[in-house]
């Protein structure tokens, strides 16, 4: 009968601990929405203001190439909307911002909404959106065969060669960035990249992209190498790594698929810190979310404060096209 009492006592301790924790994690969940809210409309100012390096390059780069290849115009009409609010990168943050502060009961728990803002507040980061704006630049790059450089990356022979990656054609940086397409089942049972909307301009210009070619000889792109985690929503992780499962069941025998992001790809050049701080490699992550006091603690990008406080619209050099 006297353990009974410690019993009690100690449980009562652990309500008190348990909901402490809780709380704690309510008020940081409330900080980080009012936070995005903030931080979208900082982005879309700088946007406007040309303050953001690389969605003035997107910009002049599909200037220059409107001249010298004016057949290419309907492609570069879409590709320059990225470096505007009208882009898919920014109105897909938008939109997760708009989630993010309203009753949604789409996460399996607070920890992963938690993860989530943290993710999504780095994204909204103006030095990683000018990173993450190197893949359609470098795309407008590759169109102009070599004339115009590439941006924060590699030429694209020395990434080819580095990678042994096949070319996948025109817009391939953008190929599994869910802001620009998805993977679907065709009629075979394999998974195809399927482009949105005005993106399906792709199609008729390069040829169909199947995952698991991709997945094994996939070149270097911002997205997929550095950024999956942040530009990216929880849900569609969760169905890159359904895509990755389903066609690695497809090899079950005789030969092993790893998942497309199991490791990196060379071709990155002169990325800004930020990205490097936030770099969360796929190998690590890819398995499924952990925990958000886990990630805080294990992730490259758990000290949040240092990387915040060196926010700039600065971009890094440029390297030569082919």
């Amino acid at each position: 009968m006297a353990g009974k009492p410690i019993k009690i006592l100690l449980l009562i301790l652990v309500f008190f601990i348990t909901a402490g924790c809780q709380d704690e994690l309510d008020e940081r969940i409330s900080r980080l929405q009012q936070q995005s809210q903030s931080d979208i409309l900082k982005l879309g100012e700088q946007l406007d203001k040309g303050q953001v390096r690389n969605a003035v390059i997107l910009k002049e780069y599909v200037e220059l190439l409107r001249k010298q290849r004016p057949e290419l115009s309907n492609v570069l009409d879409v590709l320059v909307i990225d470096s505007t609010r009208e882009g898919p990168l920014f109105k897909s943050l938008q939109q997760r911002v708009t989630d993010a502060n309203t009753i949604n009961n789409d996460y399996s728990s607070r920890e992963e909404q938690a993860s989530e803002l943290i993710n999504l507040t780095e994204a909204l980061n103006p030095t990683l959106f000018n990173d993450a704006l190197s893949d359609p630049v470098n795309v407008v790059a590759d169109l102009s065969q070599g004339k115009l450089a590439r941006v924060n990356a590699l030429s694209q022979a020395q990434s080819k060669l580095a990678n042994a990656a096949e070319d996948f054609g025109p817009g391939s940086q953008l190929v599994g960035n869910p802001n620009y397409g998805s993977w679907v089942t065709d009629n075979n049972g394999m998974s195809m990249w399927e482009w949105f909307g005005a993106y399906l301009i792709f199609s008729t210009i390069a040829d169909s992209i199947s995952y698991d070619r991709w997945g094994r000889y996939r070149g270097y792109s911002y997205y997929s190498d550095y950024g999956r985690y942040r530009y990216s929503t929880h849900k569609q992780r969760r169905y890159q790594k359904d895509t990755w499962l389903k066609t690695k069941k497809k090899y079950s025998t005789g030969t092993h698929y790893s998942s497309p992001y199991s490791k990196s790809r060379v071709g990155a050049s002169r990325l800004s810190t930020n990205s490097n701080q936030a770099k969360t490699t796929a190998s690590r992550n890819y398995a499924g979310h952990k925990p958000f006091r886990q990630t805080r603690s294990t992730s490259s990008y758990s000290n949040n404060s240092s990387f915040r406080n060196s926010r700039s619209s600065t971009s890094r050099g440029i390297s030569r096209g082919k």
